[in-house]
């Protein structure tokens, strides 16, 4: 059974070089598996450790890219790489840092075999992160599902079919999230409980701004059901402001509560409130037409163009 596992990489050799040492040991237990490792480099600015690839029995790939484009769109390259040029039976997509722990890896792999062809992910049950980001990724999931309609519970770290790769690729969401993506593409998944590991080495890459990029990332792969969405919500404030100058004419007219002045000052703020959510409504319906016609960025037929060797 041939497998790679894909890991990409911005400055953290320390950490991959522990995580590829944790991997061999886990991976050597199981004669059938015939591993290897690509590690998309995103254009670190530190060097690359000397004899890397030597130091683990040459089952390690560089693939180097020629600008920085972030961890989503690493892990969307790596992937192209591997179906055009790497065949085999799995792919194992995972952090380089430790946080996706090797001894997984096997559990992965059997229920791959078990689900027979669906993309297998890690879902999380316990998380080590400071309180601050366990606070923020909640608020994150609610107002995924709030947004979108969907539930998100796991990352990067799952197992993918081969034969599941010549779909993927061509799924212009992956460029901007890889679970979000995979979500969209309605390509069958499923996931398995897994634990969250613990950095080995070194800090997280991402800070405050990273973490709400990387949210509004997942949620862009829906801009037409956030688009709907928000513009429902939009014709409901219409709505109710309507009806709030009806009440408003009502309470004027047939009730002794009025205030000299106090409606025309209410119903010119309801009246702005409903122009500023028609014009929403219409920028948001042009925007997403405008989005449709356009033609979207292909993985895997753009790849090549971000990889220096």
């Amino acid at each position: 059974m041939n497998i790679w596992i894909l890991m990409p990489v911005f400055n953290d050799w320390e950490s991959c070089a522990i995580l590829l040492e944790k991997a061999e040991v886990e991976l050597k237990e199981n004669p059938t598996f015939n591993y290897s490792f690509a590690i998309v480099n995103d254009f670190s600015t530190l060097p690359i450790p000397d004899n890397f690839e030597n130091n683990f029995n040459n089952h390690v790939k560089i693939i180097q890219l020629n600008r920085n484009v972030g961890h989503q769109r690493a892990i969307a390259l790596g992937l192209c790489f591997i179906q055009k040029e790497l065949p085999c039976d799995y792919v194992i997509v995972m952090d380089a840092d430790g946080e996706d722990r090797p001894q997984d890896i096997p559990l992965l792999i059997e229920e791959a075999i078990q689900q027979n062809g669906k993309i297998i992910f890690a879902k999380r049950t316990k998380r080590f992160e400071g309180l601050w980001f366990r606070f923020f990724y909640k608020w994150y999931k609610f107002f995924f599902r709030l947004l979108t309609g969907k539930t998100i519970a796991f990352g990067n770290f799952c197992v993918i079919p081969y034969d599941k790769l010549k779909n993927i690729v061509y799924v212009s969401e992956l460029w901007n999230h890889f679970s979000g993506g995979i979500l969209r593409s309605r390509i069958p998944y499923s996931s398995i409980p897994l634990e969250r590991g613990v950095r080995y080495a070194g800090q997280s890459k991402m800070n405050f701004i990273s973490l709400v990029m990387h949210g509004l990332s997942a949620i862009s792969v829906y801009t037409d059901t956030l688009a709907v969405r928000i513009l429902l919500s939009s014709l409901g404030l219409i709505f109710i402001a309507l009806l709030s100058i009806f009440i408003v004419a009502g309470i004027r007219l047939f009730t002794p509560f009025a205030i000299p002045g106090w409606a025309s000052f209410v119903v010119i703020g309801i009246l702005i409130i409903i122009f500023q959510a028609f014009m929403i409504s219409l920028f948001l319906v042009f925007n997403v037409l405008n989005y449709r016609t356009q033609q979207h960025f292909i993985p895997a037929l753009e790849y090549k163009n971000f990889i220096e060797e």
